[in-house]
């Protein structure tokens, strides 16, 4: 099923403003995300103004109960390109690599403002930032604070620098309905604001309306919509709710993280639970079963500390092979001293409930913890609809792709932030026309609070962290009869309604996201589909009055905008494409992608993987290679080169170009330089290469003959005689070389041959025959002897093609011709004939050799040592 056949309300039945409010910018959401967004955006603006609305008190958020820390690779030993493979490798194929390289590049720099803001880390005794592991991460490279109070300490940092900024208005216990809409002057929808409902007393009392040229979602996450969540009361999905009611699009939101060691207290415990942080097994806590065992060895390399959805997923194994409905943590052998100091608010909370960590095995179970999906944004956190921002766990930037790394979320929401705040303060929209309404068309509804314990329990049940369809279909079920009984019941308007129509909303799209996604990936486990798919791909979800469906519009994979422009040049030329087939005019990204995809599968054919990479290398190790001439020559195919590593290495690749097709290249020239992870490296080297070699042999071969012909008027031009499926890049490498192309295809030009001049009764005959019937194509003919020359003039043919002419006779159609067409010598040319050939005056020698049999260019991948 793509929609829910119940509605869902597109707008939330709410009272009309009672007042009005105007300001620059306004944030949802009081989080690091929309702290640091606030921040980042008054250092930018010398005059600009934000309102933040938060619907709780401004430190009441998600932030505060972050514990295990914020990653970022500072540590001398570390990498941001370690830390990006970590990130990737977590994510399961789904990460957006451009996205993670801004993280990982942007970090180290955040964390530090982080500091400047005034936020205290833990430190070593010698000062430096005292740095730990977690789950999926093979290097220290986690700041925290107050041993594991790590969200609380940021969180208290920023809001004081909020409260001493006065172009920051804070309004607090607000909530808000819907998002303001209007046409901009030139025809786009644009937000214009948000109605806020303020619960409280003063001037701002009820539901009013702030008008502002941006909107900010920084709301967090949507926890609540499960009966057992790490997340606060307030994490109901509002910013994901706002934003698919005003038509933006979500997506990859079946990627729910469930934190594998939530503490368990009991059956029945239902709404926030307390978290036992990651870096508790990061400093060597493990885990086992009811009966002691160490389920997670072997499992993974990493083991205990294998990125978060192996562990719960292998939990859910072991509470299922036990009958019990909880696993242990085990870390009393760090004793009382290293639990005081280390983590001195686990171990409260542990005490709390009557659990000594000191002495005791911690029960643990998974909870839902962090939506990897969210709110989809570009790379300055754009969503689909102007003016509308999100960036937290609200957003899909692609950063987490299918499963968050620990840590990578608090980092996530600094660095982002700072690119909103640039992205608005160099903003000038234009200005509205007409009416500024609440989003969403269709008449308003709301949801009955009461549906929200039955909603939650089947969404634990049902779409929990074991997933499969039968399970799915019945959590649809249960959302049909909930959907049809809450707006049935006319509840009042207000934030219980309101918050209960969000999770509603919400839960609608993971449950169709889940439904949609037949394979298992990263966090999203389905017991029935139990393989990944060989191809990843990410899906995106809008909401219109038939419900929630996808939207299969969108491209689920994209390149640096400089690559394409690059392989799109690689095509047929405009002139060449008169008469084409429609297969020839399509775009030459999807065009080479598809021919290097088939030439990789040829390679991965079978067990669909290369084996001998994968036996010998580990998963995470990353290289350097260069890409090097072995000989001289001219190179050809090095954008064709580029696109298969980011084909194979799933865009996880960092390319430098050190030439440029058309160059010529001496023996020991680097002419790129590759840094990816070392297995798809290797996987994608012989591919790369073939294209490469040929191509710039091509090239190589087309130059000879274009220097032999240098001085003279005569170009070296090709012919069809091309290898299948390689004519485009053959012909392409012909022009790097300094040739030109003669027709790509049968239906470019007219090139009436002997057989056709027998066909048709003589040369006029053929010539007529092909002027009645294409009238605008261009004309050649081809001639063996002087004789035939003058009756094809006569006939009217553009171009002589004169095939095997001695140079003498080649002197003679020359003066014969005298202009009146142009002229190409072809069959039995050689290299050291060349000059003699070009110097009778043709224009063009053609060369069938140079795509046929042209050698390839000895050109290799050298690894360069490790890092």
């Amino acid at each position: 099923m793509n929609a829910s056949p119940a509605p869902i309300p597109l707008r939330l039945t709410a009272p009309e403003p009672g007042w009005t409010a105007h300001t620059d910018v306004v944030i949802v959401g009081s989080g690091i995300a929309g702290l640091s967004t606030a921040l980042r955006y008054i250092e930018r603006t010398p005059t600009g103004r934000v309102v933040l609305v938060t619907k709780d008190l401004i430190a009441n958020g998600s932030t505060r109960w972050a514990q295990g820390g914020i990653a970022a690779a500072v540590d001398p030993g570390d990498n941001p390109w370690a830390h990006l493979v970590d990130t990737i490798e977590a994510g399961a194929g789904l990460c957006d690599p451009d996205a993670v390289r801004i993280l990982v590049d942007e970090g180290p720099a955040a964390l530090h403002w982080l500091i400047d803001q005034g936020t205290v880390f833990d430190r070593t005794d010698t000062g430096d930032l005292a740095l730990t592991r977690e789950g999926g991460h093979r290097a220290h490279r986690i700041a925290h604070a107050g041993g594991d109070a790590t969200g609380a300490e940021i969180e208290r940092a920023l809001v004081e620098a909020v409260r001493a900024c006065d172009r920051i208005e804070l309004i607090e216990h607000a909530f808000v309905p819907d998002l303001l809409v209007g046409v901009d002057t030139q025809g786009q929808r644009r937000v214009a604001g948000v109605t806020v409902h303020v619960m409280g007393e003063g001037e701002r009392d009820g539901v009013g309306a702030i008008h502002a040229t941006a909107v900010v979602l920084a709301t967090g996450g949507m926890g609540q919509v499960f009966a057992a969540t790490t997340n606060p009361e307030v994490s109901t999905g509002d910013g994901l709710a706002l934003a698919l009611r005003a038509g933006a699009r979500v997506q990859d939101l079946e990627f729910v993280q469930f934190h594998p060691t939530v503490l368990w207290l009991g059956a029945h415990a239902r709404g926030r639970q307390p978290l036992v942080s990651e870096a508790v097994r990061g400093e060597g806590a493990f885990l086992v079963d009811v009966h002691g065992r160490r389920f997670m060895r072997g499992v993974h390399e990493l083991a205990d500390l294998a990125p978060r959805d192996v562990v719960a997923r292998e939990i859910a194994r072991a509470m299922a092979e036990t009958g019990a409905d909880h696993v242990y943590l085990d870390a009393r052998h760090f004793g009382a001293d290293k639990w005081e100091r280390r983590f001195p608010t686990i171990l409260a909370s542990c005490r709390t409930h009557g659990i000594d960590p000191v002495t005791d095995l911690i029960p643990v179970a998974p909870a839902a913890h962090y939506a990897s999906g969210g709110i989809r944004v570009d790379h300055d956190g754009r969503t689909d609809l102007a003016g509308l921002y999100a960036v937290g766990e609200t957003a899909r930037t692609g950063v987490h792709g299918a499963n968050r790394l620990a840590s990578n979320s608090l980092l996530e929401g600094v660095v982002f932030a700072d690119r909103i705040a640039a992205a608005l303060a160099d903003e000038q929209p234009p200005a509205l026309t007409g009416p500024v309404l609440p989003a969403g068309g269709g008449p308003s509804g709301l949801a009955a609070p009461e549906i929200l314990p039955e909603l939650r329990e089947a969404m634990s049940r049902y779409v929990g962290v074991r997933r499969d369809a039968a399970g799915l279909a019945k959590a649809t079920a249960v959302l049909e009869e909930l959907t049809a009984r809450a707006t049935a019941t006319n509840p009042a308007p207000g934030v219980p309604a309101w918050q209960a129509t969000n999770l509603l909303t919400v839960a609608w799209a993971l449950v169709r996201a889940a439904e949609r996604r037949q394979e298992t990936r990263g966090s999203h486990w389905r017991a029935d589909y139990e393989q990944p798919s060989a191809q990843a791909r990410s899906r995106t979800f809008i909401l219109d009055p038939s419900g929630i469906r996808e939207d299969t519009s969108m491209r689920p994979y994209t390149l640096p905008e400089e690559l394409v422009e690059e392989l799109n040049r690689i095509t047929v030329p405009e002139a060449a494409l008169r008469g084409a087939a429609p297969e020839k005019t399509r775009p030459a990204v999807a065009w080479h992608e598809e021919l290097i995809r088939t030439a990789l599968a040829e390679d991965c054919s079978g067990h669909q993987v290369d084996v001998t990479t994968v036996a010998t290398i580990p998963p995470a190790q990353i290289r350097t290679a260069d890409v090097v001439a072995r000989r001289d020559g001219v190179v050809a195919g090095l954008p064709l080169a580029e696109l298969v590593f980011r084909l194979v290495c799933e865009g996880v690749v960092e390319v430098i170009r050190h030439a440029r097709d058309g160059d010529s290249v001496k023996r020991g020239d680097i002419l790129m330089t590759v840094t990816a992870r070392t297995r798809d490296l290797l996987t994608a080297e012989r591919t790369a290469l073939n294209f490469l070699t040929h191509l710039s042999g091509i090239a190589t071969a087309t130059r000879a003959w274009v220097d032999a012909v240098a001085g003279t008027k005569a170009a070296i031009r090709d012919s069809r005689k091309t290898h299948p499926g390689l004519r485009v890049l053959e012909k392409y490498a012909v022009r790097c070389g300094g040739g030109v192309n003669h027709r790509f295809g049968l239906a470019d030009a007219a090139l009436i041959k002997d057989n056709h001049i027998a066909a048709a009764g003589g040369v006029a005959e053929a010539v007529r025959a092909v002027r009645e019937r294409f009238p605008d194509i261009p004309l050649e003919v081809e001639v063996d002897r002087i004789d035939q020359i003058e009756p094809a003039l006569a006939a009217g043919a553009e171009e002589i093609l004169l095939d095997n002419f001695t140079v003498p006779e080649l002197r003679e159609a020359v003066a014969l011709v005298a202009g009146r067409a142009r002229l190409e010598a072809s069959g039995g040319l050689t290299l050291d004939r060349a000059a003699d050939v070009a110097a009778t005056g043709v224009d063009y020698l053609a060369v069938g050799a140079l795509t046929h049999s042209s050698p390839a260019l000895d050109i290799a991948l050298d690894l360069r040592e490790n890092f």
